[in-house]
């Protein structure tokens, strides 16, 4: 290994260059997701550069004390093979340490994070296409603009721990991305956003309390595609909202499983009508 290498805390701008890595990769992410990333946890990043040259990154975002996320792990193809992996994978693992992880991991990786302490919890497929029907609901959703403070205490009872400051980023009205919440009785039922990616759209999350909720923030976000393809990474488990994509014309694409070091968190499935995105978690 160099021995002008370590591992570091991102600078400005490393994030957008990592990110765009991960385009590379395939992993098509949004197009402003740097900005929510960010704000998560602005200590969970880290680059290994050789000198001042990024070679690789690995993402570890803490939500509060007893639960982080694992993502972006990617060493530039240039540098593979040198050793330079390892060295910033277990940087990573190391600034959460004491608390339980959580990781999206692709099929071929499994068995790699296995060895790493690793479980598989559940698997997520990636449902994608060119929505063909739009959804319908008895119900109706309204677009997101402000007065966040509800939207956060219902994403805390889906989502593993309390996330704020990465929530009120991710779903600032932004151009490209539109965030919707259907309520019932005056208490929120549902909600979702959609974001431009590098092809088409992600849909993430997408949590509701019922088949009847998610259709409608479904049927507000749609027509935000404008015909371009959509993505929703669903686990298995939640057949109501396998069932509410294939109605939409979209079919399996890829496949992760959801995999914790540490104690799995009670995560109601029956409410995750879409992963926020494979990366935070």
């Amino acid at each position: 290994m160099n021995s002008d290498f370590a591992v570091r805390p991102m600078r400005p701008g490393e994030l957008e260059l990592v990110l765009e890595w991960a385009r590379q990769e395939g992993w098509n992410p949004g197009l402003d997701d740097s900005l929510a990333f960010h704000d998560a946890d602005p200590s969970g990043f880290f680059v290994g550069a050789v000198g001042e040259v990024p070679v690789g990154s690995i993402s570890v975002v803490k939500y509060g004390d007893d639960f982080a996320f694992l993502g972006l792990y990617i060493v530039h193809p240039d540098f593979r093979g040198k050793g330079y992996g390892k060295a910033i994978w277990e940087k990573g693992l190391s600034s959460a340490e004491g608390r339980s992880i959580g990781l999206d991991g692709v099929t071929a990786q499994q068995d790699n994070y296995r060895k790493a302490g690793f479980e598989e919890a559940y698997r997520t497929v990636r449902y994608g296409g060119v929505i063909s029907s739009v959804p319908s609901s008895t119900l109706a959703a309204q677009v997101v603009t402000d007065k966040l403070d509800g939207l956060l205490r219902y994403d805390s009872t889906i989502f593993p721990a309390p996330r704020p400051a990465f929530v009120a980023s991710w779903c600032a009205t932004r151009k490209d991305r539109r965030t919707a919440l259907v309520r019932k009785s005056g208490k929120i039922r549902g909600y979702g956003t959609i974001r431009r990616c590098y092809e088409g759209y992600k849909i993430g999350p997408l949590f509701a309390q019922d088949a009847d909720s998610a259709a409608a923030v479904l049927s507000t976000l749609a027509p935000e595609a404008k015909g371009a393809p959509v993505f929703i990474d669903i686990p298995v488990e939640n057949k109501a909202a396998i069932s509410l994509a294939e109605e939409m014309g979209l079919e399996p694409v890829f496949e992760t499983a959801r995999m914790y070091r540490g104690d799995a968190p009670s995560v109601p499935l029956k409410n995750v009508f879409g992963v926020t995105t494979l990366e935070l978690g």
